[in-house]
């Protein structure tokens, strides 16, 4: 899946948006995050590992965020319920005069058959409508 956005959420909030693994991140991220999946396992100052999924979705992660890398959040997929683990991540630039343009890239490796279609429907008819739920989450994020 690869899409790109212009958010106006500065690159400081846009990483703060991405990074808050306290009870937060589920107010910043309601309509993307299942509170009923999500859990953090580990956490570090550049790094946490947490268990997420998206609400009316099968598929769960363990990912490993990394955002040791200036203007670049990393995820690495430790565990999944749909296949093997993928990976991806996430540039952030500033863009205008306060807002972020995002360039978001991340594989997955479905095993199942029916995983297989659903995660390829999803990366290939999905990206405009995921891009904008997370605009309008960072952009509320920004308002806030």
């Amino acid at each position: 899946m690869k899409f790109d956005l212009i958010t106006r959420a500065s690159p400081a909030q846009v990483l703060e948006a991405m990074t808050d693994f306290t009870d937060r991140r589920l107010e910043i991220w309601n309509t993307t995050l299942d509170p009923k999946i999500y859990k953090v396992i580990e956490l570090g100052d550049t790094w946490a590992v947490a268990r997420e999924g998206s609400p009316r979705s099968p598929y769960w992660v363990i990912a490993r965020y990394d955002w040791s890398d200036l203007g670049v959040v990393r995820w690495t997929e430790l565990e999944t319920n749909h296949g093997d683990p993928g990976d991806g991540f996430m540039r952030i630039e500033p863009s205008g005069a306060e807002g972020s343009h995002l360039h978001v890239e991340w594989s997955t490796h479905p095993v199942r058959i029916r995983d297989k279609l659903a995660i390829f429907l999803l990366h290939h008819t999905m990206n405009r409508v995921i891009a904008r739920m997370w605009r309008n989450a960072l952009d509320r994020f920004a308002l806030a």
